[in-house]
């Protein structure tokens, strides 16, 4: 039997129809079959406030931490924001890093993004690795998915159809998929 590897896929866009879902839609449709996607939820956690922590851990937040601990690997599609990460995918990461035990440690991550100009979130890229290193997580280095002038690759159904830029995700999605397999295999036992 196969073992399937688990990969949460969260969106930096909380709209619906964003680009950024389409392109995690198409991540989930061109993993190999040893992987499945599932589409994690950060839009009910809390702006970040010290005092809400001190009261008691947000429902959401432990939901999205225990999301992230259980995934075997984690797929971040996100726009770019004043030339940086989303407030709202920043502020569910500044939650998850306050937990006791740390859900992003050792844990393979892949970044993409898609924008409506030519960098192709390029900016936020850069930034949200920082933020991952400081996290612990094992972060994909390569191929990096920028996908620039989105409005163009995604058809009136929401559905990324440039077949380049499909490409490209199928073969990230292969090397977050490998990815997991070395990190799993490097993992000591423990009793």
């Amino acid at each position: 039997m196969t073992d399937i590897r688990r990969v949460l896929g969260l969106c930096g866009s909380l709209r619906e129809r964003s680009y950024n879902r389409a392109a995690l839609d198409a991540a989930g449709e061109l993993m190999p079959e040893s992987a499945i996607l599932a589409i994690g939820d950060f839009s009910d956690v809390p702006v970040y406030n010290a005092d809400h922590q001190a009261a008691g851990w947000p429902a959401a937040v432990l939901a999205l931490g225990d999301a992230v601990r259980h995934a075997d690997a984690v797929l971040i599609a996100s726009p770019e924001y004043n030339f940086s990460i989303p407030g709202g995918l920043k502020n569910a990461l500044d939650w998850l890093s306050r937990l006791p035990e740390q859900p992003f440690k050792g844990k393979p991550v892949a970044i993409m993004g898609a924008a409506t100009g030519p960098v192709g979130t390029a900016r936020m890229q850069y930034d949200l690795r920082r933020v991952l290193q400081f996290l612990d997580a094992e972060v994909l280095q390569k191929p990096e998915i920028f996908i620039a002038h989105a409005a163009t690759k995604v058809n009136a159904d929401g559905r990324l159809v440039d077949e380049t830029t499909r490409r490209f995700i199928g073969d990230q999605m292969r090397a977050l998929v490998e990815l997991t397999a070395r990190t799993r295999s490097a993992r000591p036992i423990t009793s």
